[in-house]
């Protein structure tokens, strides 16, 4: 989730100043994405540079206070009807540390993927019971987010499995890749006049 479109959101409830803004941001990611107020301020910059926010003058104690324009309408209309592309996916710093322990000379792999398969279960476990809590809270939104994120680390802690399972297959290494340069991208989508 980008920061840009998450104030925005936030605008759309109504005007608000900077330190409103991190406050409220971090609040609805149930605190799971801390930001530092130089980076709400910054980005509120950019903002009111794109047309996307505009000030609307100071509140009683002096701070300046911001409000969605129609263009930031607009754009948020369009984050939100529009999917999240993989583009950034591959990037994912413990996939890429993995992929470096498997293709680097004297790197225990097996002790790496234990190490992290440790650290996974317990945050898996702190997790539930933060959604254990949020659900006895009767806080839905808390319960659907914390899910998202025990769910991520179900997958990831799969994901170890398999890694570790495929390295010890083949002798505890891996060759690099083949094709070192080549992106990731979804489905090849036909196009011309053979598309359907």
């Amino acid at each position: 989730m980008s920061v840009k479109f998450g104030l925005l959101a936030l605008f759309a409830e109504g005007p608000k100043y900077g330190y409103q803004l991190r406050t409220e941001f971090e609040a609805r990611t149930g605190g799971t994405w801390p930001v530092n107020v130089g980076q709400v301020y910054t980005t509120l910059e950019r903002l009111e540079r794109d047309a996307l926010v505009a000030a609307e003058g100071t509140n009683g104690e002096g701070r300046t206070v911001y409000a969605i324009t129609d263009a930031g309408r607009a754009a948020l209309v369009g984050w939100f009807s529009t999917p999240v592309a993989d583009a950034d996916r591959p990037r994912n710093e413990l996939a890429i540390k993995l992929l470096m322990a498997a293709t680097t000379p004297g790197v225990d792999v097996a002790t790496v993927v234990q190490r992290q398969r440790t650290e996974s279960l317990r945050l898996m476990r702190d997790y539930n019971s933060l959604r254990r809590a949020a659900e006895a809270d009767d806080d839905e939104a808390g319960v659907l987010l914390l899910d998202s994120v025990v769910f991520a680390l179900e997958g990831e802690v799969r994901w170890l499995d398999h890694v570790e399972a495929t390295v010890l297959r083949r002798g505890g290494r891996l060759a690099a890749p083949v094709k070192a340069r080549r992106t990731v991208r979804g489905p090849a989508r036909a196009s011309g006049s053979n598309a359907r």
